[in-house]
């Protein structure tokens, strides 16, 4: 099943719009240096970030830090609706999201402020009690870091409701993993690891992948078509690939080539329901339809959504029409995925 609007000739968004783009382009490849070493100290100063505000509400939502792990500043900021029994209330059930954020893998955390708004606007759209994983970077942490990470937090979860620290009405029978770019990549190598944990409590049972960071050796049409658009360039996506692999792999590697000759077989797990979002100027969007298609042939219930005139990481920006319309769509997906029996 797939969604999808005929693409229009040529990118239109504002003008402010395009200067966040361009600024925060620029940011990353000032930041990135050809060793195969990122100038921390730079990134920091250019990536803004958001506090959590345990005490004071910021649109009906409560956050608060939360950690797993300190030897590898592991932890993950909560997002509360005001009113969902942090008191001890009895309020109705919450689905538990758990999100990933974006960045090659090598940029950007949980407190970085363009997703602090986007994890209040689920945590207030759905509702749901929304947990934001600050994970493990590269180039100073490789592969299977990320991985490991996203599935710790989860196995935290799933001991005794984490001691206490959700909210009373969250629900982890009802869990939603959702990633953007990297982020999303990390989410379905983290459902499959999740598929075959048997956990007690945690139950995944819908994956949100918002165009996803896959790749692979080939050079994919979209890939060599759409050049100059936000964000997402060959050299980019390869300088990331490089500093995230082992030593001696090449990106037909299973963890960016996910339904390449090396994939894992998971037509025997019980993967969760998937919806996943391509735009239409996102050079990506080959290898992302390829991975759609891949859940189908493994027999996994996926559905495409396509935003034909959007670029990569699109929704991240409020001002644009489409971002709205992509959280009600996924609204539309976690209620009626809740439904199913």
């Amino acid at each position: 099943m797939s969604r999808e609007t005929p693409a229009p000739a040529k990118l239109a968004i504002p003008w402010r719009t395009r200067l966040v783009l361009t600024m925060i382009s620029a940011a990353t490849d000032l930041s990135r240096r050809s060793n195969g070493t990122i100038n921390r100290r730079l990134l920091n100063l250019l990536d803004f970030k958001s506090s959590p505000s345990p005490n004071k509400p910021i649109h009906s939502i409560i956050s608060s830090d939360i950690t797993v792990d300190p030897t590898r500043n592991l932890w993950f900021r909560l997002y509360t609706p005001e009113n969902s029994g942090v008191d001890g209330s009895d309020t109705a059930s919450l689905p538990v999201v758990v999100f990933f954020h974006g960045g090659g893998f090598s940029f950007l955390s949980a407190a970085s402020s363009s997703y602090d708004v986007v994890c209040r606007r689920f945590a207030r759209k759905f509702p749901a009690i929304v947990l934001s994983v600050n994970y493990r970077l590269t180039p100073e942490h490789r592969f299977p870091c990320q991985y490991d990470d996203g599935f710790d937090v989860l196995r935290f979860l799933d001991n005794d409701r984490a001691n206490g620290l959700l909210p009373p009405n969250a629900d982890l029978s009802k869990c939603f993993l959702v990633g953007d770019s990297a982020g999303a990549n990390l989410a379905h190598h983290v459902a499959v690891r999740a598929c075959r944990a048997g956990f007690q409590n945690v139950k995944v049972i819908g994956l949100v992948s918002i165009q996803p960071y896959f790749g692979g050796q080939e050079r994919t049409e979209s890939e060599l078509r759409l050049v100059g658009y936000p964000f997402v360039t060959v050299e980019r996506t390869d300088w990331c690939w490089r500093v995230f692999l082992p030593d001696g792999s090449d990106r037909d590697h299973y963890a960016v080539n996910v339904s390449g000759p090396n994939a894992e077989n998971i037509s025997d797990l019980d993967f969760p329901d998937t919806i996943v979002i391509v735009g239409g100027f996102d050079p990506l969007q080959d290898w992302q339809r390829r991975y759609c298609e891949w859940l189908k042939r493994s027999g996994k219930e996926a559905t495409l959504i396509e935003y034909s005139n959007m670029f990569h990481a699109f929704y991240i920006f409020p001002e644009l029409p489409e971002s709205s319309r992509l959280f009600s769509e996924i609204k539309e997906f976690v209620t009626k995925r809740l439904s199913k029996p």
